[in-house]
């Protein structure tokens, strides 16, 4: 179901800076007061991890340009980097045209996932043979950076 603020930003046919706050008062955050936020790599385009945010996460992620989300596990604020070092910086931030699901391009520092992986997709799913591949942690995560650049 869209949401009305955001389908009535649809007809402007040329860029309109909206405020803000007004943006984030219409927010469609979920029955749990949540929004799914997906994590891009702004140098490789690489989907990096799907996480959640609330309202005052959202607000965090703001103020500081590092990404901050909601631990629906733990319930608590996570600060994403703050334990592992592996920091995701803002670069920019997109809502979709429902305003239920936010891009954010990052600058990934480290593993973005738990498990020492680049991204949180390394379970490669193949139709064709019905497999899936558990695709292994980089050796040096660094050194493939510098390939990309």
């Amino acid at each position: 179901m869209k949401h009305s603020y955001f389908a009535s930003q649809e007809h402007h046919s040329s860029d309109v800076m909206l405020p803000l706050d007004e943006v984030l008062q219409n927010i469609a955050f979920n029955e749990a007061g949540l929004i799914p936020v997906i994590a891009q790599d702004v140098h490789s385009q690489e989907v990096l991890m799907l996480a959640w945010m609330n309202r005052h996460a959202l607000e965090l992620t703001l103020a500081t340009k590092k990404m901050t989300y909601w631990s629906r596990s733990r319930q608590a604020i996570w600060k994403k980097g703050e334990t592992s070092g592996n920091w995701q910086h803002v670069v920019s931030m997109s809502l979709d045209c429902d305003g239920d699901t936010l891009l954010c391009r990052v600058e990934q520092t480290g593993a973005a996932c738990h498990t020492g992986r680049h991204h949180c997709f390394y379970l490669s799913i193949n139709p064709d043979d019905n497999k899936v591949c558990v695709q292994k942690p980089w050796a040096n995560h660094l050194s493939f950076h510098l390939l990309l650049r």
